[in-house]
């Protein structure tokens, strides 16, 4: 328990930039919706002779500029880009940062199995990760109450939305666990991080620019497409599925590999 307070700890100020980043997003972009739905029509011609590869990258084709939750579908996915970054973060430094600070000595040789240990960890590093959630789905409700001005929305398609963030989560951080129990040792956690996040959002994009169904399924970003979930009013389940299967099979095998692990220590 005090391996999972400790944890927990040590997450909170990252847990507030997240959150506040999270909210300003989603604030400034809808500070300027009134605006743009005013002209939504013309503006949406401007957008249409954009190239399409554009479009697809920052997830503005087929948007309805002028409706609460088309906005809310790009704004989105800047969030689930912040989300992945922060969920990576958590994963590749869960068990490396006691490698990387040579803290081992102090964790190891207490009273508690290394099975014990590792959940300590996953459950401090899910918890922060909900507190983000939650914050993400409280900023969303607020501010899209607060420019709405007395258009309508559908609060379920917007809770179903939301409802994808904690399996988003989960994905990046039960990988990124895993990927740093298969490597050596991680040096530096921001760089891989990063490339996990972004390296699945590109995987995206190109697969949707190119066509290619097989480089899509791969990434989460595909999986929980806020636009697919608008216009079919439900998730892709197969694609959901593929995210599921990769959490169960990712956290197990990060319990296998963590059993087996030399851990280096301070001499």
């Amino acid at each position: 328990m005090n391996i999972f307070f400790h944890e927990l700890k040590s997450y909170l100020k990252s847990v507030g930039i997240w959150s506040l980043a999270n909210f300003l997003i989603i604030l400034i972009y809808f500070s300027a919706f009134n605006t743009i739905a005013v002209e939504a029509e013309e503006l949406e011609t401007l957008i249409s002779s954009f190239p399409e590869e554009l479009l697809i990258a920052f997830g503005m084709n087929d948007m309805n500029f002028g409706s609460l939750l088309g906005f809310f579908g790009v704004v989105f996915l800047f969030c689930q880009i912040c989300l992945a970054i922060q969920a990576s973060n958590y994963g590749f430094s869960l068990v490396s940062i006691e490698e990387r600070e040579l803290t081992a000595d102090f964790l190891l040789p207490k009273p508690v199995g290394r099975g014990e240990i590792l959940t300590a960890k996953y459950l401090a590093a899910f918890l922060a990760l909900t507190i983000t959630n939650l914050t993400v789905w409280v900023s969303s409700f607020f501010v899209i109450n607060l420019v709405r001005e007395g258009r309508s929305y559908d609060i379920q398609s917007l809770a179903l939305i939301l409802s994808t963030i904690v399996i988003f989560q989960m994905f990046f951080l039960s990988v990124g666990v895993f990927i740093s129990l298969v490597m050596k040792r991680v040096r530096s956690v921001i760089p891989l991080s990063m490339a996990l996040s972004f390296g699945m959002y590109v995987l995206n994009v190109f697969g949707s620019m190119l066509g290619e169904d097989t480089l899509e399924i791969i990434s989460p970003f595909r999986h929980f497409d806020p636009n697919y979930i608008l216009n079919n009013g439900s998730y892709d389940l197969p694609l959901v599925m593929i995210s599921v299967v990769v959490i169960l099979a990712a956290i197990p095998a990060s319990y296998v590999l963590y059993q087996k692990r030399n851990i280096a220590a301070a001499v």
